[in-house]
């Protein structure tokens, strides 16, 4: 036999976490035909890698993104391919881009993942020809994507292609029996045409964008449970996957995410809730979830807290940052569009003093640590203050912490650049948190937040955390185990076919370089966003991804991102769940 690529002399991960091995590895019109410990005949192979020293794992799964605008314009996905992502999950939060409109598919998106409207909406306009599934699924397959492609049904697109996003988010409103069946006849045809699940949003921070219902909450936010559950039904049924946000405000909410995740008397319902995460302001969130999940799971349930394996480190552009809506004063200044009318808010004094009292509440269930001595500016026109906490140059012009801040927005507005570590910056409960075989390691978030946050090579990230680990003789678990989490275990665990490179199966593959793990992954850089006129924040980790192969084909080789990535014909595939 001849081989399209043959890999050579590799240590290879099968990703079901078996022992690892040296391997050869022959793959032939799209699949792995071979794997052995001798040597590949290379006769009539036109691509041969040399993988000595390096690891051979399969292509990873990014199961928390937000592509669904992206793929329209840029499908090869560049950003998450580069770091050994061949599937990826959209559709998040209550946020696919199927049934409604697109005007309100661009206002339930932009806003709540800050990625700019007057750039999403012409593309949905130009672009949205469908409203089912089916059809959405259709016009994927016509799109040359880079990853594979796996998909939830959004609730609040459900809810606002069904109601309209006017009727969709007014509380007095339920929908009609009518409007039910059809969001369930439209369910159903995703789970068929094979739609991961539903996934749904109760968190009432998240805004609508656009000037028909600007800064309402997610249309999701205003379903009663009984319409959630009924919902549930059919997801159930076909034995998918419920993804939810509790609300952070109301702790006890998350009672109803157990209760519909129990397989009591009934079959349990897979359900994976955002987020677990060891936040600084919430020093218990992480025992509180944690009791959640045993609980449910000990009721026969089938839950899954999202861990995001690295520190949780945000930028912003003066007060454009989405903690400030957990507070209200937060929430009054983000709901101005006007600058000139939001820097009046800023300077009114009785304004400031609410800031400040919301500023200085600790015990109220909170994201944001509320400490701005732990906010570092980045970028100023006043370079004297870059590079310092917000706390210390209060202190140097003797004002209260909160008048500078606000000062400075108005003075700077989005030229005041800063970042902090909300959450993940104790090393030890991180570990904690990502050996817990209750989490499911994911939330990169790719294709939103673009100033604000980059995780596109979160794998490579949970990778690292684990050699390190190992390197210090302390392993939190073994590296095959650490590749199964970011491979197999979540696509046995959402159904797919992916996630394994064992003879016949689907050949995406990624060779790492394990000596260039050395650096930091942390860094974040800036980079041309695809086809959008904009630049976002990106990781780049030189010399650890050397290849990428997609269905049998070359996406990334030698760390370069192929040029045909993307154009005429496609690498990767929609992949339906089972």
């Amino acid at each position: 036999m001849s081989y399209d690529i043959i890999i050579s002399g590799g240590r290879y991960f099968d990703g079901t976490g078996g022992e690892s091995s040296t391997q050869n590895i022959g793959i032939k019109g799209g699949k792995v035909v071979k794997v052995s410990a001798e040597n590949i005949d290379p006769t009539g192979c036109e691509k041969v890698i040399d993988a000595s020293g390096q690891w051979v794992t399969p292509g990873f799964l990014d199961t928390h993104t937000h592509y669904d605008a992206e793929i329209l314009v840029s499908p090869s996905l560049s950003e998450s391919v580069r770091h050994g992502v061949t599937t990826v999950l959209v559709g998040s939060c209550s946020l696919s881009m199927i049934c409604s409109s697109y005007e309100d598919a661009s206002d339930i998106f932009t806003r709540v993942e800050t990625v700019p409207r007057e750039k999403v909406l012409p593309i949905l306009k130009a672009k949205k020809t469908w409203a089912t599934p089916r059809q959405w699924l259709d016009h994927v397959k016509t799109i040359p994507l880079g990853p594979n492609l796996v998909s939830f049904l959004g609730h609040s697109d459900l809810r606002a292609g069904v109601m309209g996003l006017t009727r969709a988010t007014d509380l007095s409103i339920e929908p009609t029996e009518d409007e039910m069946q059809q969001m369930e006849s439209l369910l159903e045809e995703s789970l068929k045409e094979g739609f991961l699940g539903l996934s749904t949003m109760c968190l009432k921070w998240d805004k609508v964008d656009g000037d028909r219902e600007w800064s309402k909450s997610l249309p999701s936010t205003y379903s009663k449970w009984k319409e959630v559950s009924r919902l549930n039904k059919l997801v159930r049924q076909y034995g998918r996957v419920h993804q939810g946000a509790p609300n952070a405000a109301a702790v006890l909410q998350i009672n109803q995410y157990m209760r519909e995740c129990m397989g009591i008397f009934r079959k349990r319902l897979k359900t994976t809730l955002i987020t677990r995460m060891d936040l600084k302001g919430s020093v218990l969130l992480s025992k509180i979830t944690n009791i959640a999940a045993l609980v449910t799971n000990f009721f026969n349930g089938d839950f899954r807290w999202q861990v995001l394996p690295t520190p949780f480190t945000v930028y912003a552009d003066g007060i454009d940052v989405v903690f400030f809506e957990e507070f209200g004063a937060g929430e009054l200044a983000l709901d101005l569009k006007d600058a000139v009318e939001r820097n009046n808010l800023l300077k009114d004094s009785q304004y400031r003093r609410d800031f400040r009292k919301f500023y200085g509440e600790k015990l109220s269930p909170r994201v944001w640590q509320r400490d701005f001595g732990d906010a570092v500016v980045l970028g100023c026109p006043d370079q004297s203050i870059v590079g310092k906490n917000f706390a210390e140059v209060a202190s140097e012009r003797n004002i209260h912490v909160v008048d500078l801040f606000l000062d400075l927005v108005v003075e700077y507005g989005t030229k005041l650049r800063w970042y902090t570590t909300v959450g993940n910056h104790r090393k030890n409960v991180l570990k904690g948190m990502v050996k817990d075989k209750k989490s499911l390691i994911t939330f990169s978030d790719a294709g939103a937040h673009i100033r604000n946050m980059a995780f596109y090579n979160l794998p490579l990230r949970m990778l690292k955390l684990v050699k390190e680990s190992i390197d210090e003789g302390k392993a939190m678990m073994a590296m095959e185990k650490a590749v199964w989490r970011m491979t197999g275990d979540q696509a046995d665990w959402f159904g797919l076919d992916a996630g394994k490179i064992r003879v016949g199966d689907r050949a995406d593959v990624v060779i790492i370089d394990p000596k260039k793990f050395d650096q930091n992954l942390e860094e974040v850089s800036w980079a041309e966003m695809e086809n959008f006129g904009l630049e976002r924040l990106v990781n780049r980790n030189p010399g650890l991804v050397r290849h990428v192969i997609i269905n049998g084909k070359m996406a990334v080789e030698n760390e370069q991102v192929q040029p045909q990535l993307g154009h005429e014909t496609g690498y990767g595939q929609f992949i339906p769940a089972h």
